[in-house]
């Protein structure tokens, strides 16, 4: 499928549909990896916006990049349950098996605030991480 192809289907998706910027945005950047200008400017057509409300919305939140990263994410949670679960203490390690192969990603609540600390990869979340289980899951994402 075409990038064209891919942004109507998206497009089809969501017409009609009301508050569709933040479900588009998310799944351009699922199906894309990333939100380019290329893509604010077709969403802003679509949606009867202006690049620039795009834009703002794009540069607000945190999971929309402007490029592609091609390295797999882990998503380490480091809200106050997590941190007063011990999570600080997991980073350095974290960051070490990760290096610049696996994009290590600061987070705040994934909502396993009970069984912190906790990570995200893909849609899979994992709790009670130790440092032990926290740099197996950055070596094997």
């Amino acid at each position: 499928m075409t990038r064209e192809e891919n942004f109507a289907a998206i497009f089809a998706a969501h017409r009609g549909r009301e508050g569709a910027l933040l479900p588009i945005l998310h799944e351009v950047q699922h199906v894309f990896g990333c939100v380019d200008a290329e893509a604010e400017r077709g969403i802003a057509h679509e949606l009867n916006l202006s690049r620039a409300e795009v834009h703002g919305v794009v540069s607000f939140y945190h999971d929309f990049a402007s490029v592609p990263d091609p390295r797999p994410c882990v998503e380490l949670c480091r809200a106050e349950a997590c941190q007063a679960r011990g999570v600080e203490a997991l980073v350095a390690a974290a960051e070490e098996a990760a290096g610049t192969r696996v994009r290590l990603k600061t987070v705040y609540c994934l909502g396993l605030c009970s069984v912190g600390p906790a990570a995200r990869v893909g849609e899979s979340l994992f709790a009670r991480l130790d440092e032990a289980a926290l740099v197996s899951l950055v070596r094997c994402a």
